[in-house]
């Protein structure tokens, strides 16, 4: 698949997600086209249908010419603000290693000494490539999805996406390197509900990883997303399909909350934001977020 490129006209957006001031997005779309991904909307700017995710990438060209631009412009206060990269694309996916766009933003905020906290996530061992420049900035940290450790399961769900078993190896370079990290459990899959011990597991290699903070979500099943994951789950045995079926409800919702406070206790982890997050709590993000007026070249 060969990747379209685009020029945009802004790229650090402000961003309505807790704890995060901006959002940088260097890509339109993710070849890792994971079947729960909640930012399968986000090409219909480009008449990318739902389906269609995983199968397109628009690359903003000049993402790295504009962090430049829009950092002299900040005034210093609000460069105190927390950054993501990336909120509805993943910043190291294949890609990243031909046009090195996260790594060239990552430069400009070094090179402006940015203050604030610069919170990576990804799926994708490229990001230790840029150990550099993340022990170099005062306040960088990365974060990594593991949804399972069982790989078997990741492949089904994350098709294209590094394994579960490379991700948490990635947790433990990172840390080692010095650079602080956190997992991002999201979604929390329905199976656990009815199999505790597997996140018992999960939380326990994320501990050997040397992760000590998590972010955790329950999976979003909003009605785009579930248009991608019927596809997904037609061949799966029935027990399965209604575990799926079931986690739109709030009674697996709280019962899944019942389950992850005493295993992140037992595990020592710290659950940020303190609660579960549930997706429809919160606006969904702008689909213009990679930049309203960006058009292809090529």
């Amino acid at each position: 698949m060969e990747p379209v490129e685009i020029e945009a006209k802004t790229l650090i957006q402000r961003s309505k997600i807790p704890s995060i001031d901006y959002v940088i997005n260097p890509y339109t779309g993710c070849v890792l086209g994971c079947a729960y991904c909640y930012a399968s909307f986000a090409g219909r700017q480009f008449g990318q249908p739902v389906k269609e995710w995983g199968n397109y990438l628009y690359v903003k060209k000049n993402a790295v010419e504009l962090a430049r631009k829009e950092l002299a412009k900040m005034p210093e206060h609000k460069r105190r603000g927390t950054i993501l990269l990336s909120s509805v694309t993943d910043p190291y996916q294949g890609h990243e290693t031909r046009y090195r766009l996260t790594r060239g933003i990552l430069r400009e905020l070094d090179a402006v000494d940015y203050p604030g906290t610069i919170r990576i996530l990804t799926k994708s061992p490229v990001v230790t490539r840029d150990i550099d420049l993340l022990t170099s900035l005062p306040q960088a940290e990365v974060g990594m999805t593991v949804t399972t450790t069982d790989d078997k399961v990741s492949r089904w769900l994350e098709v294209r996406a590094p394994l579960a078993s490379r991700r948490l190896r990635t947790l433990a370079e990172l840390r080692e390197a010095g650079v602080p990290v956190f997992a991002f459990v999201g979604p929390l899959l329905p199976h656990f509900a009815t199999r505790p011990e597997l996140l018992d597991h999960l939380f326990g290699q994320l501990v050997d990883a040397g992760v000590r903070d998590v972010y955790m979500e329950h999976i979003n099943l909003k009605r785009y997303i579930r248009e991608r994951m019927d596809d997904v789950l037609a061949a799966e045995p029935e027990e399965v399909r209604e575990a799926y079926l079931q986690a739109r409800t709030k009674d697996h919702r709280e019962r899944l909350d019942a389950i992850v406070a005493p295993l992140l206790d037992k595990h020592g982890l710290r659950l940020r934001f303190d609660e579960v997050v549930y997706h429809d709590d919160f606006t969904e993000p702008r689909p213009d977020i990679y930049g309203p007026q960006a058009k292809p070249t090529a």
